[in-house]
């Protein structure tokens, strides 16, 4: 499990996205990005989360910020998650789990004593310039999307 740190390169990736093609964080320098983990699409606080950032995404754009989600559920369950919320974000698939291992985020959980591996509801602010501005760990979800908002102004 890698630890990265305020200051430190965020990981580059491309990933096959929602919608078909892919989204690759290297083409997104010179912009802040926004990418968020999440556990699995159509789950009560996964869906919470993805509905706060979408209302938020006119004041990302606003900022030049691109908002990214992404879990390791396939593109297609992507597609039906976003056409069902309505979602505005861009969702992004890494089923072999090799960007959620790079972030440090794919880790062992404890759910009624029971043990497994699943996503660290984690967020990244990555500047312009691909270095991580901020990282909020072990995320709750309810005014979350409006913090990391805050942060990205100040960026």
């Amino acid at each position: 499990m890698t630890t990265l740190d305020i200051g430190s390169s965020a990981p580059d990736f491309t990933l096959p996205r929602d919608g078909g093609g892919t989204l690759s964080l290297a083409e997104l320098r010179g912009k802040p990005v926004v990418l968020y983990f999440y556990p699995k699409d159509d789950t009560s606080g996964c869906t919470q989360e993805a509905i706060e950032f979408s209302g938020l995404k006119p004041e990302f754009d606003k900022l030049g910020a691109k908002v990214i989600g992404m879990s390791p559920d396939p593109t297609k369950k992507h597609d039906k998650f976003k056409t069902k919320y309505d979602l505005k974000v861009d969702l992004v698939a890494d089923e072999q789990k090799t960007i959620l291992e790079a972030y440090g985020v794919w880790a062992e959980k404890s759910m009624y004593g029971r043990k497994y591996m699943g996503v660290e509801r984690t967020t990244f602010l990555i500047d312009s310039h691909g270095r991580i501005a901020k990282i909020w760990n072990k995320v709750k979800v309810p005014n979350h999307a409006a913090e990391v908002l805050e942060a990205t102004r100040a960026l």
